[in-house]
């Protein structure tokens, strides 16, 4: 699927490759975004813009490190931005020259549409201006602050929910948000050099000045910002596994605590009905013979060795 926007506001849902020919060879600056690239849009980049091998193959095989890469008349940029409430980011292609941009993802892009209503009119390149480029590319970085303020809900109630009563639930998902913010730090780490690199003059985009480099030194600034909101969060979720850890030893703790009470007071008792329990002559026929003894020997003294204990247990803080 093609999307296309010119600087005449031209707009054209599909546009045919004539008419990229077309503005190719009048001047007229275009954005075009394609949406899950088939043969045909493939060999539009290939014949008609004339894209370099090595983009093209970019293009062919998605899942490619954030990067910004110099070619003969063009500028690519890898960036990642968030697909509104899927977890997994998109990835967004950028091809970037005097006379046309050109973005390739897989999948819906839902910055991109607002992008296309908001500016389809008025359509500058870079260096009229911040240009379509540093909005593109603004929009897929501002998108992920959205859900990083989600991180910061869900770390809170994950929190509150192991102070009060750890379960498997909240251990599960400190693992899975761990694993997404991997997966994030993967993304937004190499993104953020690579914006390093452009804005320390090691890469050059067609038509950019000092004057327009401010507005892509504001995305590097954001990609700063999501790098240590990125850190403190894995940061808060290893101080929660570690609650979550100390938590449970504590509880694992009373019960022991509470079961080595319960061993303690029945081990008396065990002591004196195995004694009074052995078939000698003398125990059974002789020396407690008399009835009074079943009651002061048999059942007193395991009463007041039960007492004794829970009234030293008591003074010392057990119960």
């Amino acid at each position: 699927m093609r999307h296309l926007i010119d600087k005449t506001g031209t707009t054209e849902p599909e546009v045919a490759p004539d008419g990229v020919a077309a503005r190719l060879r009048d001047g007229v600056f275009f954005w075009l975004d394609i949406e899950r690239p088939s043969a045909d849009d493939i060999t539009l980049l290939r014949d008609i813009v004339k894209l370099h091998p090595l983009a093209l193959d970019d293009v062919e095989h998605f899942g490619q490190r954030p990067k910004i890469e110099d070619f003969d008349g063009f500028s690519q940029l890898i960036v990642y931005g968030a697909s509104g409430d899927d977890p997994k980011p998109v990835e967004v292609h950028c091809y970037y020259a005097e006379g046309y941009l050109i973005t390739v993802h897989q999948g819906e892009c839902g910055v991109f549409g607002d992008l296309r209503e908001k500016h389809a009119r008025r359509l500058t390149k870079v260096e009229e201006g911040p240009g379509i480029l540093y909005l593109v590319v603004d929009a897929l970085v501002d998108s992920f602050f959205p859900h990083m303020q989600g991180f910061d809900e869900q770390i809170d109630e994950l929190e509150t929910a192991i102070f009060s009563n750890p379960t498997d639930e909240e251990l599960q998902k400190v693992f899975t948000m761990k694993r997404q913010l991997v997966a994030l730090r993967q993304i937004i780490t190499p993104q953020r050099d690579a914006f390093a690199a452009l804005v320390g003059g090691r890469f050059d985009l067609p038509g950019m000045d000092d004057e327009t480099e401010r507005y892509f030194r504001d995305v590097y600034d954001h990609l700063i910002r999501l790098s240590d909101e990125l850190d403190t969060y894995r940061d808060l979720m290893t101080g929660a596994m570690d609650v979550y850890l100390s938590t449970v030893s504590n509880k694992l703790n009373v019960v022991m605590k509470q079961l080595g009470v319960v061993a303690t007071i029945f081990l008396p008792l065990s002591f004196l009905t195995g004694f009074f329990g052995q078939n000698f002559s003398w125990l059974v026929n002789d020396a407690l013979s008399p009835t009074w003894t079943f009651f002061v020997l048999g059942i007193g003294l395991d009463i007041a060795a039960v007492a004794g204990f829970v009234v030293f247990f008591r003074k010392r803080g057990w119960f």
